[in-house]
């Protein structure tokens, strides 16, 4: 069974969002299931800070041993924090995907969140 903490809000493509202490900030990352079905992670390709997207657009690139997956922003934002930890240390997505292998930090507008499914409805999707 994967870990899908109540506090978080999630996306169909297996992407979390957690507050952080700025209440316009979000970190951002892929959910303990996903990290699960890709397997060991081995690099991973994260934006500068500045960048700005759109919600769903391709931020940046996730390589597992089988597989190369995209990252999709799940709310539109600017990226103002990269976990730098992860350019030497991808696997801490395996081993704390909602810790320390969040992936960046968007400053995002009010009520960006709204859309986003809650633990309950990202765990029927996930069949749990």
């Amino acid at each position: 069974m994967a870990n899908v903490p109540n506090d978080l809000r999630y996306t169909s493509d297996h992407e979390y969002v957690k507050p952080t202490d700025q209440p316009d900030v979000v970190a951002v990352g892929v959910t303990d299931y996903a990290q699960g079905e890709l397997g060991d992670i081995v690099y991973i390709e994260l934006p500068k800070v500045g960048s700005s997207f759109g919600e769903h657009d391709v931020f940046g690139t996730i390589e597992a041993v089988k597989a190369v997956s995209e990252l999709f922003s799940p709310v539109a934002g600017e990226v103002v924090e990269v976990n730098e930890r992860l350019d030497g240390e991808p696997a801490l997505v395996n081993s704390d995907p909602y810790g320390d292998g969040w992936m960046v930090k968007l400053r995002v507008a009010p009520g960006a969140l709204d859309a986003l499914m809650d633990a309950e409805a990202y765990t029927k999707q996930i069949g749990q």
